[in-house]
């Protein structure tokens, strides 16, 4: 099958040579400031903060800072991120969204560290943003090339990403329309590609290990995992298709997204609200245990209590059921929350009470909100929170 094969080699890390190259342009751009612009797709990196890229359409709070339990959404049909309250008590009641900051073309996935620098993954490279200044620090261009910046869900660029869990490494999986994708390693301090390796095709998803020893990237049109050595950056293919891999490209049985279960490791891949993929990294074999929402499914997210959480698209087939938030708590007993509309990604409150589900979806269909759900009363119905334009990955600040 077309973009599935075994274990790959180690792409080298950049040249020293395009590094200085980068920063003769960084130079020249510094002298025009007209050049700073946020969607620019020079190849520039900014090292100091990007004011012309932030919008504001309310001040923070009363301490000058974006207030904790805020959300930030990748606007998918812009070229922002937009913060958001999330309402009374994180219930998005009374919610709204509060600013938006200009990244790049097209944001698909982000991940926030620790200092509160979200990461973003758009068509012209990784965007680094200060959530708390509400502003861009400036853009990581990709080494690989992924062609003209272009937006839809076909795009190049990047897609998933993630965090080591010491904040000092970013890995996000970029996306080369027609063939395989790459896994990006970005150092935060430097904010410069340290190396690359070679993963599957559309790499929707990253996820890293518990022990922070591999990187996951879960390759949509591949049908497959493949787990990256975080220190050698060596890559062992893993396939995960409990639908066999027949139909190839045009196939709607495809891996999405992932998590990894923090007790033993093991990544959960659901698919069609029919079946759950456990797959174990150290053997590559693959286990599947029954689901009941029997609609596509996309975003996944493991509450603290490992309560799975996961966004049912909709229909692709004649008796598939609507959109709906699959809650499966960890014995397996599941139950399914009615969404309204298409979405595509999920995030848990740190005290798991509540899920926010993005209404952006990557096909057509979305709309420009969160529907937030009260996992703890199944009494209260969603409510739907405007935010964004098109917003496909979501964090919790």
């Amino acid at each position: 099958m077309t973009g599935v094969r075994g274990a790959r080699a180690v792409s080298a890390a950049p040249a020293r040579a395009a590094r200085v190259s980068r920063a003769r342009r960084f130079t020249l751009a510094l002298t025009a400031a007209t050049a700073v612009l946020a969607g620019c797709a020079s190849g520039t990196t900014e090292t100091a903060p990007d004011t012309t890229g932030t919008t504001t359409s309310a001040a923070p709070d009363a301490t000058g800072t974006t207030p904790r339990g805020t959300l930030l959404v990748a606007d998918f049909g812009g070229d922002t991120v937009t913060f958001v309250d999330p309402g009374r008590d994180g219930s998005g009641e009374g919610g709204a969204p509060i600013a938006s900051v200009e990244v790049g073309t097209a944001p698909y996935g982000l991940v926030v560290g620790e200092d509160g620098r979200a990461w973003v993954a758009t068509a012209e490279g990784v965007a680094v943003v200060d959530t708390q200044r509400r502003t861009r620090l400036g853009i990581v261009p990709y080494e690989t090339e992924t062609g003209p910046v272009t937006t839809g869900e076909y795009r190049g660029g990047g897609m998933g990403i993630a965090l080591a869990p010491d904040g000092l490494h970013v890995y996000v999986g970029v996306n080369v329309p027609g063939g395989d994708g790459t896994l990006e390693v970005i150092d935060t301090a430097t904010r410069e590609v340290t190396g690359t390796a070679p993963v599957g095709r559309r790499p929707f998803d990253v996820d890293v290990s518990p022990d922070s020893r591999e990187v996951y990237a879960t390759g949509h049109d591949s049908f497959d995992v493949t787990a990256v050595d975080a220190r050698t950056l060596k890559t062992r293919r893993m396939e995960v298709a409990p639908y066999g891999t027949e139909g190839g490209l045009g196939s709607w049985l495809k891996p999405h997204y992932a998590v990894v279960r923090p007790q033993d490791g093991r990544l959960l891949l659901p698919f069609e609200g029919e079946r759950l993929a456990v797959l174990d990294p150290r053997t590559g074999e693959v286990t599947v245990e029954r689901m009941t929402a029997n609609t596509h499914q996309h975003g996944a997210a493991l509450a603290p209590d490992g309560t799975l959480l996961v966004v049912g698209t909709g229909p692709i087939g004649a008796d598939d059921e609507d959109p709906s938030l699959t809650v499966r708590t960890p014995d397996g007993k599941e139950r399914t929350v009615p969404l309204d509309g298409p979405h595509e990604d999920v995030a848990v409150s740190a005290d798991g009470h509540t899920a926010y589900v993005t209404g952006g979806f990557t096909r057509d269909g979305y709309w420009n909100g969160i529907t937030v759900v009260d996992l703890r009363d199944e009494k209260n119905e969603p409510v739907r929170l405007e935010a964004g334009n098109r917003p496909l990955g979501i964090a919790i600040l």
